[in-house]
C-alpha cells in the first residue's frame, strides 16, 4: 500500500490507537487531525503531522486543503446540538476523486432499547437517549451526503469503549463504580484495540454504505462486569443501589436501554478474531500489564 494521506476529524482515544496501528505496520502515513485547540504542528512517534483547530463555531481555514488532499477520512466528532458538525462545515470540500475511504463512528446507542434481546444492524433504530438521536440523525446526514456525493462512507456502531487506561478496574479504584439494581439489563463492549483492528483491517477490505457493529462476543449485565473486577483486584465489590437514587442523567439514559449487540456481520466481513473476545481477556490483559 503506498502513502496513505488520512485526515482524522478529532483525535481522540479511536483514532489515535487507529494511527498508531497503522503506524506499527511500518506503513506510510500524511496525517492531518483536528483538535479544539490551536493549530499546531506534532509528533507521534518520528510521525510529524497537522493538527488543526477545529470546534462547532470555528476552524483554522488552512485545514480544507489537506481535506481536499487526503484519500482516508474518520470522523470521530460527537454531533453538537444535535448535528454533525463535520457536515454543516465541509459538506461541500467533500469533491475529491481520490477519496478512497470514508468513515463515520456512530455508536449502538442508535438501537435504543430491545429489552435484553440481541441486536443487528437491521434491527429497528429507535434511540431513547439524546445521545443515540443525535447519532442516528448524524448517520443519515452521512449516508444522503454519501448517496448525493457519490461517496465511499462505511459506519461503525461502536458499543461502549473501554480501554487500559479508561475502564471498570480504574472506576473501582477510586469508587466510582456503583452496582444499580435493574434486573434483565445487558450491555455491550468494545476494547479500543479491537475498533483499531477493524478500521485497519477495511482499509483493504471496504464496502461502501455498509454499517457494521463493532462489540465483543459476550454482552452481559453491568454487576456482572463489576464483580469480575472486583475479584480481579480482591476488593469487596460496591454496594447496590436503586436507579431511582441515582442523580446524573447520563447514567439513567445508560439504564433504559438493554440489548444484547451482534457482531456477526463485523467479523465475516472482516474475517477479524477479536484480540478481546470478551470482557475477561480484557480485564486480564490490563490488571496483569498496567495495574
Amino acid at each position: 500500500m503506498k502513502e496513505i494521506k488520512i485526515f482524522c476529524f478529532g483525535f481522540g482515544q479511536v483514532a489515535e490507537n487507529f494511527i498508531k496501528k497503522i503506524y506499527s505496520e511500518k506503513l506510510k502515513i500524511n496525517l492531518t487531525v483536528t483538535s479544539r485547540k490551536k493549530s499546531e504542528t506534532k509528533s507521534f512517534g518520528n510521525l510529524e503531522y497537522k493538527t488543526f483547530q477545529f470546534s462547532e463555531d470555528s476552524f483554522d481555514q488552512k485545514l480544507i486543503k489537506n481535506l481536499k488532499s487526503s484519500d482516508h477520512v474518520l470522523i470521530s466528532v460527537a454531533p453538537v446540538k444535535g448535528e454533525d458538525i463535520v457536515i454543516k462545515n465541509f459538506q461541500n470540500n467533500f469533491n475529491n476523486n481520490e477519496i478512497k475511504w470514508i468513515t463515520y463512528l456512530s455508536a449502538t446507542s442508535v438501537y435504543g432499547n430491545h429489552s435484553g434481546k440481541w441486536v443487528n444492524e437491521n434491527s429497528d433504530t429507535k434511540p431513547t437517549s439524546p445521545n443515540g438521536i443525535d447519532r442516528l440523525n448524524a448517520e443519515k446526514s452521512w449516508l444522503d451526503l454519501a448517496k448525493k456525493k457519490n461517496l465511499p462512507l462505511q459506519i461503525l456502531r461502536l458499543s461502549g469503549i473501554y480501554s487500559n487506561q479508561k475502564n471498570i478496574l480504574a472506576r473501582l479504584k477510586t469508587g466510582d463504580a456503583k452496582i444499580i439494581n435493574k434486573k434483565n439489563q445487558f450491555f455491550s463492549r468494545i476494547h479500543v484495540e479491537d475498533i483499531a483492528n477493524v478500521l485497519f483491517k477495511s482499509l483493504q477490505n471496504f464496502k461502501s454504505k455498509e454499517i457494521y457493529n463493532v462489540s465483543d462476543d459476550k454482552p452481559t449485565s453491568p454487576e456482572e462486569l463489576i464483580l469480575y473486577g472486583s475479584r480481579l483486584l480482591n476488593i469487596e465489590k460496591p454496594k447496590a443501589v436503586d436507579l431511582s437514587s441515582v442523580e446524573s442523567e447520563m447514567i439513567k439514559n445508560f439504564y433504559k436501554d438493554s440489548k444484547k449487540i451482534s457482531n456477526k456481520k463485523m467479523k465475516s466481513f472482516f474475517n477479524y478474531k477479536l484480540k478481546y473476545p470478551t470482557y475477561v481477556e480484557g480485564l486480564n490483559h490490563i490488571h496483569n500489564n498496567t495495574i
